[in-house]
């Protein structure tokens, strides 16, 4: 079936017209933005609570330095990425171009990669589960915390 784009030419959008001050403010106010350290933070925090729980539940210092280091496979490398996105150096500004996204997840990647490789070297026993559950669960729980925040500003509005 071929597209027929004839509809086109009647669409016809309203004018826009600037926001005056207090209806942007009130717009910001109705619609508040999370920042990418808030996220962070959560994940941080999330992560340190699992790794508690888990270090209790199996009794073993070994998990719990392991589900540590899990946390700080999540944490570290979107730290880095942050920072070189909305860093506030000349240089960094850089990042927030599609090629500087790019060159950010990268390394963040190059980073957690590393991390993972070195996990048995750094620490002495590893607890594969426990650094691995923790891991993902500190990964999962940014999307929750968007979903709670999204769903927070729907039911503001």
């Amino acid at each position: 079936m071929p597209f027929d784009d004839s509809d086109w030419s009647k669409d016809q959008d309203p004018p826009v017209r600037p926001l005056t001050r207090v209806e942007a403010q009130a717009l910001v106010a109705r619609h508040p933005s999370v920042s990418v350290w808030q996220v962070i933070a959560i994940q941080a925090i999330f992560g340190v609570l699992v790794a508690l729980v888990w270090g209790l539940l199996s009794r073993s210092s070994t998990s719990a330095l392991s589900a540590l280091y899990g946390v700080a496979v999540a944490v570290i490398p979107s730290a880095l990425m942050a920072r070189g996105v909305f860093g506030q150096s000349v240089w960094l500004k850089a990042g927030r171009s599609v090629g500087g996204l790019f060159v950010w997840e990268l390394l963040k990647l190059g980073l957690t990669g590393a991390m993972l490789v070195l996990a048995p070297v750094w620490i002495r026993p590893l607890d594969w589960a426990a650094m691995l559950v923790t891991l993902v669960l500190c990964l999962k729980v940014i999307g929750v915390v968007l979903l709670i925040w999204q769903g927070r500003n729907k039911n503001s509005v």
